[in-house]
């Protein structure tokens, strides 16, 4: 047995070499993702990023069906697949990069407090607003989801992907809740994370961590798709230090580099930038 193991003491993993190739999948841009997916494709990309790892952006009709746990993003890193944020991040740090190891442990355990705030709240807000409040779901869910397929499976994904989301949300007590109860919430979230940023530049302090990352991507893609209504974008928007995180985080890690690099990826696909 190596003396190692033998003495229980651990070292820190050596960084492993990323591969140029390394790609991130997800759906087709401008006619197919949805909200909840173009946010989350962008909390990884920013991680990545925040990591100083490159990823090529790769649009798939199909991601979602091509991905192991049927959920975008994913990436594809050498002979390894690997989807969601969570392994996802695992999965760097187990090749030496992390944005964390700086943080004690009630720190991590208050910066998993939030993030499973972020998935709970925006993201199950998200998909609340794209399955199941009826406008959004005709005007633009159906017709998005279903863009890439001929009829009538357009429409059999569409509905079958509906009735999954709704099936959900009846399992967790969303079901019954009312769209300004949902707004209710996000806006809940919205203070707490902004309680919590106060006037720094991160969630904590100088340096960014997996939480800014998804806090990122959700709040971004807010502010930057164009829904039927503004009353979701408008909870985020009330709180100034939010969309001020958010321009600075746009400007460091996706503006002002190579056209070509996939740090340029997620600020050209929002629809407007925070910017103008």
């Amino acid at each position: 047995m190596p003396v190692m193991e033998r003495t229980g003491r651990k070292s820190a993993p050596a960084t492993e070499p990323w591969p140029e190739n390394a790609a991130l999948y997800q759906q087709l841009k401008e006619e197919q993702i949805l909200l909840s997916d173009n946010a989350s494709s962008l909390a990884v990309q920013a991680f990545l990023q925040m990591c100083n790892l490159p990823v090529r952006v790769v649009c798939r009709a199909n991601a979602e069906y091509m991905s192991p746990s049927g959920k975008v993003p994913f990436i594809h890193v050498g002979n390894q697949v690997v989807s969601e944020l969570g392994p996802i991040v695992q999965f760097v740090k187990a090749k030496g990069h992390s944005l964390s190891d700086g943080l004690d442990e009630v720190q991590k355990a208050e910066m998993k407090a939030y993030m499973e705030l972020v998935n709970n709240m925006l993201l199950t807000a998200e998909l609340y607003l794209q399955w199941c409040d009826d406008v959004t779901v005709e005007e633009i869910t159906h017709p998005r989801y279903g863009s890439p397929y001929p009829w009538p499976l357009n429409r059999i994904l569409s509905y079958q992907k509906q009735w999954e989301v709704r099936r959900k949300m009846k399992a967790i007590g969303w079901a019954g809740k009312t769209l300004e109860q949902v707004l209710e919430d996000v806006d809940q979230c919205c203070q707490a994370l902004s309680q919590r940023l106060g006037t720094q530049p991160y969630f904590f302090n100088k340096q960014p961590t997996e939480l800014d990352a998804l806090v990122f991507g959700h709040l971004f893609t807010i502010l930057t798709t164009q829904l039927t209504t503004d009353e979701l974008s408008e909870k985020v928007k009330n709180y100034s230090n939010l969309t001020a995180f958010c321009r600075r985080i746009e400007q460091q890690y996706f503006e002002g580099h190579d056209k070509d690099s996939s740090t340029t990826v997620a600020a050209r696909s929002a629809k407007r930038s925070l910017l103008r």
